[in-house]
C-alpha cells in the first residue's frame, strides 16, 4: 500500500502539472476571446463563469464560509491575482506584442520568491534560485523570439508589470489563507470577490456579448471554468503542500508550454529560439524542483512537502 505522505506528494504534482497545462492553455484562448471582449468584460466574464462553478462545487459539498482567519489572504489575493491582474494583463497584452508580454509577465515568479521569503519565512535554496535563473533566461529568449518586430508601447509594459506585481502579491498573500482554509474555500471566495471588483464592466460585457461570435463567448466560459474554476483550485491545493517559490517557479513551464499549444491551435510554426527557450524554461523548473541529496536534505514541516514527484 502506497505511503500516505507519498500519495500527498503525488497528489500535488498532479493538482501542480494540471494547473501549469490549464494557465498555458489559457493564453490560446484570451487571444481568441480578446478579440470581441475588452479587457474589463472579459475579465468579469471569465470570473463570473468561473464562480457559477466553484459556488455549485461549494454546495455539493456543503463547503461553508471560511474561517475568519483565512478571510484576510482571501480577500487580498481576490483582489489582487483575480481582480487586478486578469484587467491589467489582458489591458496589456492590447497594448505590446506577446513577446513582451510573456517577458515582462515571467518577472512573476521572481517576485513570489523574494516576497515569500521576506514575508512567509521561505527559504531561498540555490537549486530554486539557480532554477529560476534557468528558467528567466528561456521566457527571455521566448519572448525575444515571439516578439516579431512590432512596437511595444510603455503603457504596455508598465500594465504587464503591474499584473505581475499583483499576481505574486496575490499568491502570498493566499498561502497563508491555505492553512485556515481549504483550497475550495480559498479559490472560490477569491473568485467571488474578484468578480464584484469588476461588476464596473458589467455594461460592458452585456453590450459586447450581444454582438460577439459565439466562438469567442465559448472561450470566455472556458476561461473561467478551466483555466480559473478547476486550475485556481488545483494550484491552491499544491501550494498548500510547499513554499510560495518553489509553486512559483513550477508556472516558469508555461511558456514553454504555449509554443506548442499555439503551433497546434493556431498554426503559428515556433522557430529554433523559440523552441530552445522553451527547452530551457523546462530545465529550470526541473532544476528548481529537484531535491537537494538526502544528506543536505533541510527538514520540512508536514505542510509543507515537496510537490515534485
Amino acid at each position: 500500500m502506497m505511503n500516505p505522505a507519498r500519495r500527498t506528494q503525488l497528489l500535488a504534482a498532479g493538482a501542480a502539472g494540471f494547473t501549469v497545462l490549464a494557465w498555458a492553455s489559457a493564453f490560446v484562448a484570451i487571444r481568441g476571446a480578446g478579440t470581441a471582449y475588452s479587457p474589463g468584460a472579459l475579465a468579469l466574464g471569465r470570473l463570473l463563469a468561473g464562480a457559477l462553478v466553484l459556488g455549485a462545487l461549494c454546495l455539493v459539498r456543503r463547503e461553508g464560509w471560511p474561517p475568519r482567519a483565512a478571510r484576510r489572504g482571501i480577500a487580498v489575493s481576490g483582489v489582487l491575482w483575480f481582480g487586478v491582474y486578469m484587467v491589467v494583463l489582458n489591458w496589456g497584452e492590447q497594448q505590446v506584442d506577446a513577446g513582451t508580454a510573456a517577458l515582462v509577465v515571467n518577472v512573476g515568479p521572481l517576485l513570489i520568491a523574494l516576497l515569500g521569503a521576506r514575508f512567509l519565512g521561505d527559504r531561498l535554496p540555490p537549486r530554486l534560485l539557480a532554477g529560476m535563473a534557468v528558467s528567466f533566461a528561456g521566457a527571455v529568449t521566448v519572448g525575444l523570439s515571439m516578439s516579431g518586430g512590432g512596437g511595444s508601447s510603455l503603457l504596455g509594459v508598465v500594465l504587464c508589470l503591474l499584473a505581475a506585481v499583483a499576481y505574486a502579491g496575490g499568491v502570498v498573500a493566499q498561502k497563508p489563507a491555505l492553512g485556515h482554509a481549504g483550497a475550495l474555500q480559498v479559490t472560490t471566495f477569491g473568485c467571488a470577490v474578484g468578480a464584484v471588483l469588476c461588476l464596473p464592466f458589467a455594461g460592458q460585457l452585456v453590450h459586447e456579448a450581444a454582438d460577439a461570435p459565439l466562438s469567442a463567448t465559448l472561450g470566455m466560459v472556458y476561461l473561467g471554468v478551466v483555466p480559473t474554476a478547476l486550475a485556481f483550485t488545483t494550484w491552491a491545493y499544491a501550494l498548500a503542500r510547499t513554499t510560495a517559490g518553489r509553486m512559483g517557479a513550477t508556472t516558469y513551464a508555461v511558456p514553454a508550454l504555449v509554443v506548442p499549444m499555439s503551433w497546434l491551435t493556431l498554426g503559428e510554426v515556433p522557430g529554433v529560439l523559440t523552441l530552445a527557450g522553451g527547452a530551457l524554461c523546462l530545465a529550470g523548473v526541473a532544476v528548481s524542483r529537484s531535491r537537494p541529496p538526502r544528506a543536505d536534505a533541510p527538514v520540512r514541516r508536514p505542510e509543507e512537502e515537496d510537490v515534485s514527484a
